[in-house]
């Protein structure tokens, strides 16, 4: 019995244009540089000794890095604080936020992902990749979500042979 099957790759035959987040993931290195190690007495911050250690500080240690700059500490910090030390970095980090790596993590993302083409998905059926390697924030899976509701025909989360379907535009 010489029975010949035909095997055939489905999820190759759907049309299904897969969207990996992971690819816009910035892999530069993350610091957090949290001013409560400039607090005196973990209370207050001192202007002059804040400022005369932000004149002796070596700020090049934040070369090419992706810096979230907050305070851990319950103290009141001035706001011109934060922005004395996002001036200084400014010249050798990547990319300088206020608040966690988390919030680091979200503005990366959105940065990232205003470079898609969103027109290049228009009328398709597209798959957010779901599982991966990396921790991709929720926020980044809400980013694409709203970029490519206008124009996909169809959006779904996960593998493409299991997918949860998230929206399907009526014709």
């Amino acid at each position: 019995m010489d029975i010949q099957e035909n095997i055939v790759n489905k999820v190759a035959a759907s049309g299904l244009i897969t969207f990996n987040l992971e690819d816009y993931l910035d892999r530069g290195e993350r610091v957090v540089y949290d001013i409560k190690d400039n607090l005196f007495h973990g209370l207050i911050l001192r202007e002059k000794d804040f400022r005369d250690f932000v004149k002796s500080h070596d700020w090049a240690q934040y070369s090419g890095k992706n810096v979230a700059i907050t305070c851990t500490a319950d103290a009141i910090v001035p706001t011109w604080a934060y922005m004395l030390l996002a001036n200084r970095m400014k010249p050798f980090a990547r990319e300088i936020v206020f608040g966690s790596l988390e919030t680091l993590n979200t503005v990366l993302f959105q940065k990232a992902l205003t470079k898609v083409d969103v027109e290049s998905f228009a009328g398709e059926r597209v798959v957010i990749k779901g599982c991966g390697d990396d921790n991709i924030p929720v926020s980044a899976y809400v980013e694409i979500t709203s970029l490519l509701t206008p124009v996909a025909k169809s959006i779904m989360y996960g593998e493409p042979c299991s997918t949860v379907p998230i929206y399907k535009r009526k014709d």
